[in-house]
């Protein structure tokens, strides 16, 4: 295949990724965010300390992180042609893409909260201040360079999953690799295919690590 033929399904393909990537990890955010903050607020000790529905959502949680990405692709095929009207396609993709990775950042968000210093939320509570509060001023911002962290390792882990969606449907650049590369054994494009993934990966953690490094920088000043 030469590279004008290549060019238009590496540029689709690349297209398709990003999409399911970024709409993916703005659901995953959504849903994962609050779960997280609840596993540390229902926990012992915790401001909202209630043992039944912390068991609850950790169960719920590592049954989600449990399951391998593709057999939970396929078995949420239902599902998705409920939610989307088929199971074919990038916007498809994007369901079984945030049920995967929810249960994921979920507990890297449970990981970061519990690192805020519980004498700053004590010292809210003295005051006054309610739990939305307390989350909203306390945990939330103090919280913050880990977060984007978490999002950084989710985004990343949602580009391996877009890869494998593409070998049942998904479009994008896992779907390229596997019909053009694999299944015509062209060693070229699946080359090609590999390192824009890895490149794709590689700009992701850089800006990653610079938002991380400037809000780590902007904490500082203000302590």
């Amino acid at each position: 295949m030469t590279w004008s033929e290549m060019q238009p399904l590496l540029s689709q393909g690349t297209i398709d990724t990003l999409y399911m990537v970024l709409w993916s990890t703005l659901v995953t955010v959504v849903g994962g965010l609050p779960l997280g903050i609840l596993l540390v607020l229902t926990d012992k000790d915790g401001l909202l300390q209630n043992t039944a529905v912390n068991k609850v959502i950790g169960v719920i949680v590592n049954i989600g992180r449990s399951l391998p990405f593709i057999i939970l692709l396929i078995a949420l095929i239902p599902f998705t042609t409920w939610v989307v009207g088929t199971f074919i396609g990038p916007s498809a993709m994007i369901v079984p893409l945030a049920v995967g990775a929810i249960p994921f950042f979920a507990r890297l968000v449970e990981t970061a909260v519990r690192e805020v210093d519980h004498g700053l939320v004590e010292a809210v509570q003295s005051m006054g201040g309610s739990i939305p509060t307390i989350v909203r001023k306390v945990l939330l911002p103090q919280a913050l360079p880990s977060l984007v962290s978490a999002v950084t390792t989710t985004v990343i882990v949602l580009i391996g999953y877009s890869a494998m969606a593409g070998a049942v449907g998904g479009e994008g650049l896992g779907s390229k690799a596997v019909t053009y590369g694999f299944q015509r054994f062209d060693n070229q494009f699946m080359l090609i295919t590999v390192v824009l993934l890895i490149v794709i990966v590689t700009v992701v953690q850089l800006i990653g690590d610079g938002a991380v490094r400037l809000l780590a920088r902007r904490g500082r000043t203000t302590s």
